[in-house]
């Protein structure tokens, strides 16, 4: 069967990279175009909405599978809730909807695909199981949809976003086997090489929060099926996660306006200070790796789960107080 899967793959990455270029030209005949201005981290005017290529790419993918039995059914039904995430997505990047509607949009995609998981099973806190549902499942569920939106947050640069859903991925695929995981990684590729620094597109929301909605659903699954403990994936997530929540925190705490757009995560103050896209790519794949070795102790030692996400947290920290020496936060 794995055969079937690489043949799955390959052939998705080469449908994802040719529907993004075709996208990139539709979106520019049309006009759909992110032009720059102060909030920008890019100069040139650039077609946005080729993250459609991956949800295309990844929706075909995932019906393979389950055609070929390699999937669960209520996985699969899960992932497919966010089809509506996508419409919605996709039409914010057109016309730019009210955020109550997107909103809305992801709170009934994640609710959605939470009761298609069958929720989530106990949470082991130094070995003791957190089972409250009446607490832990509203928790999750407003955890889903932050994690649609701040991923959406980090894709600001070049390539950021893609590496990191790649990266993720990759991990993932090297605990769990899970064949999906290879789907994920071809559709996201196929999209990379025309998003690679210097980008010929951007993703757009339509790629972004598909993203992110697909990593916390499979951690969700990991979790319920003991490959992956959901605090484990939140060590593996942390270098998104860390920086949006923070900056979000910090935001708050100096009483600015939450909804307007800024450019204050750590990713995008240190491409200010005169880092380009491809070199804070590169630091992205640095400091994944260096997580890398922290899930692994949390794997092995899952106990001290919450001891080696704070070791996460606080490596992280220092990353962004390294930031903040290059450029300020304020």
């Amino acid at each position: 069967m794995l055969s079937i899967v690489v043949l799955i793959s390959v052939g998705l990455l080469f449908l994802s990279f040719i529907l993004t270029f075709f996208i990139k030209q539709i979106a520019s005949r049309l006009s759909i175009i992110d032009i720059p201005n102060e909030r920008s981290s890019h100069k040139t005017p650039t077609p946005r909405g080729g993250g459609l290529a991956i949800v295309i790419s990844w929706y075909i993918g995932i019906t393979m599978l389950f055609y070929f039995n390699l999937i669960e059914s209520y996985l699969f039904y899960a992932l497919l809730s966010g089809i509506i995430l996508a419409i919605v997505s996709l039409i914010d990047d057109v016309i730019d909807l009210p955020p109550v509607v997107r909103l809305l949009a992801q709170i009934t995609t994640a609710v959605l695909a939470f009761i298609s998981l069958n929720g989530i099973d106990p949470i082991q806190i130094f070995g003791f199981a957190m089972n409250i549902k009446f607490i832990v499942y509203p928790v999750v569920i407003i955890g889903m949809v932050w994690f649609i939106n701040l991923y959406n947050f980090l894709d600001g640069i070049d390539g950021y976003v893609s590496i990191e859903a790649i990266l993720v991925s990759a991990i993932l695929f090297i605990f769990s086997g899970n064949s999906i995981l290879l789907i994920l990684i071809a559709c996201v590729f196929g999209f990379l090489i025309w998003n690679w620094p210097k980008a010929k597109i951007f993703m757009g929301d339509v790629g972004s929060t598909q993203l992110g909605f697909i990593l916390v659903v499979l951690g969700i699954y990991f979790h319920n099926q003991q490959q992956f403990s959901i605090l484990q994936w939140f060590i593996l997530t942390s270098p998104f996660w860390f920086d949006a929540t923070f900056t979000l925190f910090r935001r708050w705490r100096n009483k600015e306006k939450l909804s307007q757009a800024h450019k204050k995560h750590a990713y995008q103050r240190i491409v200010q200070a005169g880092f380009s896209h491809f070199k804070t790519d590169l630091y992205l794949i640095i400091i994944n790796i260096i997580i890398l070795g922290l899930v692994y102790g949390a794997y092995y030692y899952p106990k001290f789960d919450l001891l080696f996400l704070l070791a996460a947290i606080l490596f992280l920290y220092g990353i962004v107080r390294w930031v903040d020496q290059r450029k300020e936060f304020s």
